[in-house]
């Protein structure tokens, strides 16, 4: 190769780009969860501005939203990304909750919305009302089962609004 064609600036900043193009970010391999190194921890935002809980090695996500006026809790299934909603055939969603060391356990129902066609029994929205989620800010759960896309996922545990990542 003739380099004599090259500016001079031009191999150095190939060579710099080269290098972090080949280096890469590290972390994790979200299909094989090998780790590549890196500092850097690996995370997602919940849409809605909830609390993340992960369901297999980030195969799916459920975000938890309260809205305390209502003493509503609003459970959406997400994908790996939290980027694109993922609709189930559920009649319901049952998380176990420990408030002040007291269990009990939620029956989240299904959400219908005519804007996106979801309807029981074919949508990603789920919900439940408890006087206590009026006032409770902290609390731990176990999401007792979901199946999302034939796979199944039992006692998820998780505390909010910290999630389980």
């Amino acid at each position: 190769m003739n380099y004599a064609a090259f500016p001079r600036f031009s191999l150095p900043l190939l060579a710099v780009t080269l290098s972090a193009f080949l280096s890469g970010c590290g972390g994790k391999d979200e299909n094989t969860g090998a780790n590549h190194g890196g500092a850097h921890k690996h995370e997602h935002r919940a849409p809605h501005g909830g609390t993340a809980i992960v369901l297999g090695k980030e195969a799916f996500h459920l975000e938890l939203v309260r809205t305390a006026e209502a003493g509503l809790l609003t459970c959406y299934i997400l994908d790996g990304h939290m980027e694109s909603f993922i609709r189930i055939p559920a009649p319901h969603l049952s998380i176990e909750t420990t408030v002040s060391n007291q269990t009990q356990t939620l029956e989240l129902l299904p959400v219908a919305n005519a804007a996106t066609g979801e309807k029981s029994g074919d949508t990603s929205q789920f919900e439940a009302r408890a006087a206590w989620l009026k006032t409770t800010t902290n609390f731990t759960g176990k999401v007792l089962g979901i199946t999302i896309k034939g796979t199944t996922f039992t006692d998820v545990n998780f505390r909010f609004p910290e999630g389980n990542e």
